[in-house]
């Protein structure tokens, strides 16, 4: 980034001329430096993201790839790493690095934090209470980086586990994006960032999560039957892609009487 020119008007005055960067200006940033794996990641991670190697499909070898970039091979080794690391690529033994899927059962215990007190695991059911497009609101723009007046789907759900309402579930997408999921397909998936990959090649590749604790307003008591004011855990969470873009906000109300939020870090 070039550094900025400041000007100033002519000066007439018999002093030597200064010349000042206004107030309200910040200094220019420092250049930054990148080592070169993570140069090549991120042009291996630009060439995925534009659809040049869709889902389940191979990358060229490493070797392939190396000549192609001019680098060594344990430096192109190290860009995959972080490739493999970030869930982005996936390394299939005696076949290569194939661009990562979401399948049903790896996208749900990888985003699904939700397990019983005793630490284990379940596999969620759900149930759709509805779906509209609507105008967003503030906090759903601002979240999922919208114009103030753009539109969005709107899904409400329950997820039961071992057939017990347990979560209450608000998911909130850009209409332009996911315009045909106002009614189509006609019955929802359980897992639904394989629905994104496949028919919007939209890929989740991480998400932020938020954790605040609520009390059951007149909608948990309806839907998850738990008892009115009763403490619930509320998981906010923005889902991203590779490049950081917001795809899905969702709003869990989590019952926890039975069951709570586990996270390894």
């Amino acid at each position: 980034m070039p550094f900025p020119r400041y000007t100033s008007a002519h000066d007439t005055s018999s002093s030597p001329r200064t010349t000042q960067a206004p107030s309200n200006m910040s200094a220019p940033k420092s250049p930054t430096f990148q080592p070169l794996y993570r140069q090549i990641k991120d042009l291996l991670l630009e060439r995925i993201t534009a659809g040049e190697w869709p889902p389940g499909t191979f990358i060229p070898s490493e070797a392939s790839l190396a000549a192609s970039y001019n680098v060594s091979v344990g430096t192109l080794r190290k860009a995959l790493d972080e490739l493999v690391a970030d869930n982005v690529v996936v390394r299939r033994q005696g076949k290569g690095t194939a661009v990562a899927t979401h399948d049903a059962d790896r996208a749900l215990f990888r985003f699904f934090n939700v397990v019983r007190r005793d630490g284990e695991r379940s596999l969620p059911v759900s149930r759709v209470l509805g779906r509209s497009r609507r105008r967003a609101t503030d906090e759903e723009a601002t979240a999922l980086q919208l114009p103030a007046d753009a539109e969005v789907i709107h899904i409400r759900r329950i997820r039961e586990l071992e057939g017990k309402p347990t979560l209450l579930e608000t998911i909130v997408l850009d209409a332009g994006t996911f315009a045909t999921l106002e009614h189509q397909p006609e019955v929802l998936p359980n897992t639904l960032y394989q629905l994104y990959q496949q028919q919007f090649g939209a890929t989740v590749a991480h998400a932020d999560e938020q954790l605040v604790a609520v009390r059951a307003d007149v909608q948990d008591v309806a839907h998850l039957g738990v008892e009115p004011g009763e403490p619930l855990i509320e998981i906010r969470r923005v889902a991203q892609d590779y490049q950081d873009q917001p795809l899905e906000l969702r709003i869990s109300r989590l019952a926890t009487n039975e069951y709570c939020y586990a996270s390894r870090l």
